[in-house]
């Protein structure tokens, strides 16, 4: 459960300003070939992108969306110190969607001259908030962690946006993406596309760095954005938005985060 509160503290607060912390999946590759092909991929939140330096990010929320649209079992998940681990088998040719979500409420109130807070779900609300508390402020925060694998040619079924939330369309297929291309991708909100947005996106080994080298984009008004990556590796991806578009009348706004892990393969 501690686990848990930390994981959704951050995606929480990921919307309000850019974050020391960064919550990652990161597979071991992300192109297969094979009938016997298996991915292990790693989840944490960090101070160094893609270093394990904070905490293990729960897998409570884990979904994995296989090539035919259908729901793929985790293998051998495990937590340490540090971070998670867990293993995905690719029997299907094609790509498959790894992703954390997560979701709820976050209150603020005033109780006997304190300042108290709560994270959960509406029904958790009901239960644990006053329902006379003072100087109440309620939001809603939605958010999304995820990667992709193809096995074989890559396919796009299992990419179709959730229509809640950001989600994140290829126009180029995320696996891939070469070093000295151009990649192309467009964000839609609730499955409408979301110009206006602000995308950043930075490569890993920051820890060996002086600077995060971040490139920062803004999506156009069809909420596309172009980037070209200059070098192979691992790229860490993230975008954040607000709005009033609560699915509880309790929030009064709404808070919205997504972050990727993306490969990009040398020429």
């Amino acid at each position: 459960m501690r686990v848990f509160l930390s994981t959704l503290a951050l995606v929480f607060a990921l919307p309000l300003a850019a974050h020391a912390h960064k919550a990652w999946l990161l597979p071991s590759q992300t192109t297969f070939s094979g009938s016997d092909s298996l991915v292990t991929v790693d989840a944490a939140i960090s101070n160094d992108l893609f270093y394990f330096n904070h905490r293990p990010m729960s897998l409570d929320n884990l979904t994995i969306t296989g090539p035919d649209g259908q729901s793929v079992e985790a293998e051998n998940k495990a937590s340490g110190r540090y971070r998670s681990v867990f293993d995905v088998a690719l029997p299907q040719e094609g790509t498959y969607q790894i992703a954390v979500r997560n979701g709820g409420l976050f209150a603020s109130w005033e109780e006997n001259g304190e300042q108290k807070r709560f994270r959960g779900s509406a029904e958790e609300f009901a239960k644990k908030v006053p329902a006379d508390a003072k100087n109440l402020v309620v939001s809603e925060s939605i958010g999304r962690i995820e990667t992709f694998v193809t096995n074989g040619a890559p396919t796009t079924k299992a990419l179709e946006p959730a229509d809640k939330g950001i989600d994140l369309v290829p126009v180029t297929h995320p696996n891939d993406l070469y070093a000295g291309d151009e990649g192309r991708f467009r964000l839609v909100v609730d499955g409408k596309p979301a110009g206006g947005l602000n995308v950043t996106i930075v490569r890993g080994g920051t820890r060996y760095r002086d600077s995060q080298d971040e490139i920062i984009v803004t999506t156009d008004e069809k909420g596309e954005f172009a980037v070209k990556f200059a070098e192979p590796g691992m790229y860490w991806l993230e975008t954040s938005t607000t709005d009033d578009k609560t699915s509880t009348p309790l929030a009064k706004q709404r808070r919205l985060s997504y972050s990727a892990t993306l490969e990009v393969l040398p020429q």
